[in-house]
């Protein structure tokens, strides 16, 4: 436990959040119990917390993370305290507080301050629920150990996500299901891409030594930082000296280069917001990028990171299915589909995934990433190459989708050299680098099938 302030008159930090102090614990409470409410309804969390003032979101955003990793804990508990579900806006709040007052290493207040701010938080939103809520609270306190015991007997309650999500990963990983589940579970590493552009990562290390910040290289051109910081605080960020970016997500720009194209070639990055894979092939090489998104406004979010980066590629707003809406009819020498998918490879990232995607989505994505594949192959030149690329760890996203594909195009074969990676789980056996045991950290889940044309 890791309460900070006294119970009359806590403060906003929360254990492994940056912010030491801030406004009451009741509000961020409050609103990040609005964070959930939201997500519950369908709504991303990043949109949710868009709508939070700017200077309690850190706040918010740390303990709405807390509380997506515990909902399904907090839901099979609720569910026995409490049959008939509350009102969604004060369900929230008592899911919220539930999860929050969860036994376990990463709890972030005594469960005192919780219980207090809690019901402050429903007195001064649903005052007519306070007591409703005060009692259900402090009745979980006195009978927590038979409650988690409860909470273990659906799958849910003991895995903390969505039932179906659990029996597909039974299903696609037979040995590494529970091991997945978990690692959803945990907080993500924090690692930086160094625009080699700009310096070398030896030279990035020895910054971020200077600037009392302890890491060490990952990949081709990657640093992992000992703890996450504020960007603020990474030496030459706005000067675009380094980006944050996954490990696993840094392997695209490598294997669509790998072997050389030439300078000036023309490579295609159909899905290209926020735009991190966009910059890290410009800044591995000489090229003309065209880069297309569907939506306008995440396509803003490119021009902002190439600017940051001091790189330059064509942007177009456009469906990438709809080829005669935006393609000048110009082959290319190489595309990068980074597919839409359910993310279920970044849940530790964002723990709303698993509680915003339904079954049926799984096929529905399927499908739509089965013709972009059909639409954008004619595009590339012959001899060209097309990285697929997912963060799915599902294999309908994955590995069923490119041996589909292969079998529907004969032009089309794996690349021999380098080997596609394929499936990327988040584990800490799952990296490709020959790295001791105790010095691994997993990255994100990610699927890779580097495609060449006939």
């Amino acid at each position: 436990m890791n309460p900070t302030g006294n119970a009359s008159s806590p403060s906003a930090g929360v254990a492994g959040n940056p912010f030491a102090s801030g406004p009451a614990l009741s509000r961020l409470i409050g609103l990040a119990a609005e964070a959930v409410a939201a997500v519950r309804a369908g709504q991303s969390l990043t949109a949710a917390l868009a709508r939070c003032p700017s200077d309690v979101r850190p706040g918010v955003q740390s303990l709405s993370f807390h509380v997506l990793r515990r909902l399904g804990q907090a839901l099979a508990v609720r569910e026995v305290l409490v049959p008939k579900a509350p009102p969604k806006a004060v369900d929230a709040l008592l899911l919220s507080a539930l999860a929050l007052l969860w036994p376990d290493d990463q709890a972030p207040y005594a469960d005192h301050t919780l219980v207090d701010q809690a019901v402050t938080a429903a007195r001064q939103r649903y005052p007519a629920s306070a007591g409703f809520i005060n009692a259900v609270l402090r009745r979980f306190l006195r009978e927590r150990a038979a409650l988690l015991e409860a909470a273990q007997r659906t799958p849910s309650g003991r895995h903390n996500h969505p039932q179906w999500w659990i029996e597909r990963l039974q299903a696609d990983w037979p040995d590494e299901w529970p091991a997945l589940l978990e690692a959803n579970d945990q907080r993500p590493p924090m690692t930086l891409r160094v625009n080699t552009r700009r310096g070398s990562v030896a030279q990035y290390l020895q910054r971020l030594a200077e600037a009392g910040l302890g890491a060490r290289p990952v990949g081709q051109s990657g640093v992992l930082l000992d703890a996450p910081c504020p960007v603020q605080r990474l030496p030459g960020f706005a000067d675009g000296d380094v980006s944050v970016q996954d490990e696993s997500a840094q392997r695209a720009a490598p294997l669509l280069l790998a072997g050389g194209l030439p300078p000036g070639a023309r490579v295609l990055d159909a899905c290209a917001a926020p735009g991190g894979k966009t910059a890290h092939l410009l800044e591995l090489a000489d090229l003309d990028v065209f880069a297309l998104d569907h939506d306008a406004l995440r396509l803003a979010r490119v021009r902002e990171t190439l600017d940051r980066l001091h790189l330059a590629a064509t942007l177009c707003a456009g469906d990438a299915s709809q080829i005669a809406d935006w393609w000048d009819g110009q082959p290319f020498d190489a595309i990068l589909l980074d597919a839409p998918c359910s993310a279920s490879g970044i849940v530790r990232r964002h723990p709303d995934v698993r509680w915003l995607r339904r079954a049926s989505d799984i096929p529905a994505l399927a499908a739509l990433q089965a013709k972009l594949l059909a639409a954008l192959w004619p595009l590339l030149k012959p001899g060209g190459r097309l990285l697929y690329c997912t963060c799915s760890v599902f294999k309908a996203e994955g590995q069923d989708q490119i041996d589909v594909f292969l079998q529907r195009n004969m032009d089309a074969r794996l690349a021999e050299q380098p080997l596609s990676p394929g499936h990327l789980l988040p584990l800490a056996d799952n990296r490709l680098e020959a790295e001791s045991a105790e010095n691994r950290v997993p990255a994100d889940g990610f699927f890779y099938a580097l495609l060449i044309k006939n």
